[in-house]
């Protein structure tokens, strides 16, 4: 029996174990190897990891949990999750392994505009975050390829670090193509340079696990969960991309919400173990 098991290694999930680890608490972690940063090759507005390859992140944490004995880590995915008589059984392979909790961190997938070419610069030249992506276009043109009620914040958001920011419904966007200076839009009428794209992605969760829980959810889509990831299935937890708490507009994609919602899940359940 396990105290917990974590399905996800991403950074909160990875967070999750190393907060239980120094708790000499007995965890799992489950990573199936997907990731929805897994296009990216410089993660930024993360404090004194700024700029760093989120692979190397991975890496780094795996070796500081590593130091933890109670703490194992499996390249493998959760095939189902279920409760029964007060504990929660996951299924990984032909295994069936019982655990106290298990904190979901399986992430989200990404649904791009179907624009030609605009996949291939995702992550890179193409972004959905200013905060994450915004500093690396400063002084250059950029573009927001976004028809939502957002776009026009957005644009407001890049006026302070881009020299140029168009606004562009993507049903006027019939090819991106990379070029020495970022982007070429080719759009109905003309063709525009920029140093960089915004998008607006349709996301969903990763997992099916969810669902199969009955884990309620926000209007977002996201896990409804309290400000600990508590969901509303006793002993599961959601963090990270497919968590939204009450207290928040929606959920938060970063690496440090990440990172601190799988510290707040961990301190959760240790706390739950001692009560019971």
């Amino acid at each position: 029996m396990y105290d917990a098991i974590i399905i996800g290694g991403g950074p909160a999930g990875l967070q999750a174990a190393l907060t239980l680890g120094r708790m000499h608490r007995r965890t799992l972690l489950l990573d199936a190897g997907t990731y929805r940063n897994s296009t990216v090759r410089h993660a930024h507005n993360l404090l004194t990891n700024d700029g760093r390859d989120p692979a190397e992140l991975r890496r780094i944490a795996r070796a500081e949990i590593a130091a933890y004995d109670t703490v194992e880590i499996r390249d493998a995915a959760a095939a189902a999750v279920t409760r029964d008589e007060g504990s929660l059984t996951i299924a990984v392979g032909d295994e069936r392994l019982r655990a106290h909790a298990v904190i979901l961190a399986t992430g989200v997938t990404d649904e791009l505009p179907p624009i030609p070419g605009l996949a291939e610069h995702w992550g890179d030249t193409v972004a959905n975050c200013p905060f994450c992506h915004g500093h690396e276009f400063a002084g250059r043109p950029v573009a927001v390829i976004n028809a939502t009620a957002h776009a026009g914040m957005l644009a407001r958001m890049l006026e302070s670090v881009a020299s140029a920011v168009h606004v562009i419904d993507p049903a006027e966007v019939r090819e991106v193509e990379g070029s020495e200076g970022g982007l070429v839009l080719h759009l109905t009428d003309r063709a525009l340079e920029v140093a960089g794209a915004f998008v607006a992605p349709v996301w969903r969760s990763r997992s099916d696990l969810l669902d199969a829980l009955g884990v309620e959810r926000q209007e977002s889509g996201a896990a409804r969960t309290d400000p600990f990831g508590r969901t509303s299935v006793e002993g599961v937890y959601a963090v990270g991309d497919i968590a939204h708490p009450d207290h928040l507009p929606g959920p938060l994609f970063s690496l440090a919400a990440a990172i601190a919602g799988g510290q707040l899940a961990a301190v959760a359940v240790v706390q739950s173990l001692v009560m019971d």
